[in-house]
């Protein structure tokens, strides 16, 4: 499959162009190009390194709705072992959108739950892009109920543009779902751990992201709005998506100076989809500290932290 450029990244699609053409032609002439393909390997992953060392918002937006970043499905079978998905609300349907199961992490048992978008067409299409409607809130909530009644940790994965609004979505009561979602997260008597891999956008993403550690990847974005939507709504189209996202302040870095995200996620130079395996194996350790710095911690004293935390972000003015 070919690679997917982000238009700030033209320079090194420029350059990868060349490096594919001298090895066919290394190829077919028995070899002799070798220094030169080194060299241009070398100068490609200096400028991806350059360029994702001073992205702007609205290309970290651009990142973070990748293509090719890893998805919930690459971090259940990366750092879940033994993982069996479990489907439906017990209400009205199974939603693809937000997937969940339980199984072993790094030996402990665990609930994960968390969006999919999807990878193709018809994978896109199934999960509907990420954008879960209220039954798959209400499963989620029902993840959660079983990991409190067996003391299991909950990992979960953010990663959706929204809750889907469409008329039978509206009709099933996505808003009270979402509402009641969020309620499950906070009065939670284990450990949630809740990480922002791509997009947290609004409603539908804090349903499943009210834990007691909200991580982020660090080209990942987390609004109340999308900044196509901002900039519709606020300001009636006539300013850009991308002044939107800058004055949003909706990546990473900006959310932990105002401690809505308690931790920033290293990601691999040139993002996470560019070394799926590193990045899942990073996420994989930051978790692991996190769970351990909970661990003993008593269902009434996480329920005291994970509210504490919230409303501190309402008392600071923000």
């Amino acid at each position: 499959m070919a690679a997917h450029y982000l238009e700030f990244e033209r320079p090194i699609a420029e350059l990868e162009a060349k490096i594919e053409e001298l090895q066919r032609l290394s190829e077919s002439e028995a070899g002799g190009l070798d220094s030169e393909i080194e060299a241009l390997r070398a100068r490609a992953a200096e400028l991806r390194v350059k360029a994702y060392a001073k992205l702007d918002p609205w290309q970290k937006t651009q990142v973070a709705r990748h293509p090719e970043r890893p998805h919930f499905v690459d971090y259940a079978e990366g750092l879940i072992e033994d993982f069996i998905e479990l489907r439906g609300d017990r209400k009205f349907a199974d939603d693809q959108a937000l997937l969940g199961g339980i199984g072993r992490f790094r030996g402990r048992p665990v609930v994960m739950i968390g969006h999919e978008k999807g990878r193709d067409t018809a994978s896109r299409v199934k999960h509907n892009f990420g954008s879960t409607r209220p039954e798959g809130y209400r499963k989620a909530i029902r993840l959660m109920d079983m990991a409190e009644n067996f003391n299991l940790p909950v990992i979960s994965i953010i990663d959706t543009a929204g809750a889907y609004p469409g008329v039978g979505s509206e009709e099933r009561g996505v808003a009270e779902a979402i509402a009641r979602s969020t309620q499950r997260c906070l009065t939670l008597g284990v450990p949630m751990i809740c990480v922002v891999t791509g997009e947290g956008g609004s409603g539908g993403a804090i349903a499943i992201a009210s834990g007691d550690r909200v991580l982020i990847l660090e080209h990942a974005i987390y609004s109340v709005i999308s900044p196509e939507g901002a900039n519709s709504i606020l300001w009636r189209g006539v300013r850009t998506a991308e002044e939107a996202a800058k004055a949003m302040k909706i990546t990473a870095q900006d959310l932990l100076k105002m401690k809505i995200v308690d931790r920033i996620v290293a990601e691999p130079p040139g993002g996470a989809h560019s070394d799926k395996a590193t990045m899942i194996t990073t996420l994989g350790d930051a978790i692991a500290e996190e769970l351990d710095a909970l661990q003993g911690l008593s269902a009434a004293g996480l329920r005291a932290r994970r509210a504490e935390r919230f409303y501190a972000i309402g008392r600071s003015g923000l």
